[in-house]
């Protein structure tokens, strides 16, 4: 029995450093970069220093893109990594929102549009997979990703200080109301998913 014991040891310890090897891959390194930046970028928007917070921000959004491609390309997708993509993604996002609207660089109402269908959204998912008893797979739609990609336009303009420039006042009203329909488009669109599940299952409490 205490031959055994250095043999188990080290299978242990193989499948420990297997593991975090498997867990620290560069897809989900990037992403928690993403996740560590975020403290730099709010200070450097309390601070009002646009530029180096724009240029933070697009780094952040660049390790976006890349975390995702290398871990289709090289095939190292994880449990770990499909949870704190999103979950990074909308760290920024929300929070690059909050500051922006304390510092009146986008406005409050705009903040709210994001915010509800951000809760509306979230609590629906939980909703759904309480009621049938398993985790759905989470699928972006279309609607979604151009919702994704107009946030981003919206906080990369007003770091560009659109909204206190008269020249970009029409294409940030613009970017802005597209954005707040967009985001209303993609929330009922994802709500009705979420019913359309709720249909076609039976759900597991009433089972």
């Amino acid at each position: 029995m205490t031959s055994k014991a250095p043999l188990v040891r080290a299978q242990a310890t193989a499948g420990g450093v297997a593991l975090s090897r498997k867990l620290l891959n560069l897809p989900n390194f990037l992403t928690f970069c993403r996740i560590l930046a975020i403290p730099f970028f709010l200070a450097l928007l309390e601070k009002r220093r646009l530029e180096a917070a724009l240029i933070l921000f697009l780094a952040a959004a660049l390790t976006d893109g890349l975390d995702g491609t290398l871990a289709r390309w090289g095939g190292s997708r994880t449990e770990l990594g499909a949870f704190l993509d999103p979950f990074a993604d909308k760290l920024l996002l929300l929070s690059s929102f909050v500051v922006l609207a304390i510092e009146r660089l986008i406005p409050g109402w705009l903040l709210g549009a994001v915010v509800l269908r951000d809760v509306v959204v979230v609590f629906g998912y939980l909703m759904v997979a309480f009621f049938i008893g398993e985790r759905i797979p989470v699928r972006p739609s279309y609607a979604g990703k151009i919702c994704t990609v107009l946030e981003l336009g919206c906080i990369v303009a007003a770091l560009l200080e659109w909204p206190l420039s008269a020249h970009h006042r029409v294409p940030w009203h613009v970017l802005i109301y597209a954005t707040v329909c967009m985001t209303a488009l993609s929330g009922l669109q994802y709500v009705y998913r979420g019913l359309s599940i709720l249909n076609s299952r039976e759900p597991q409490m009433f089972s």
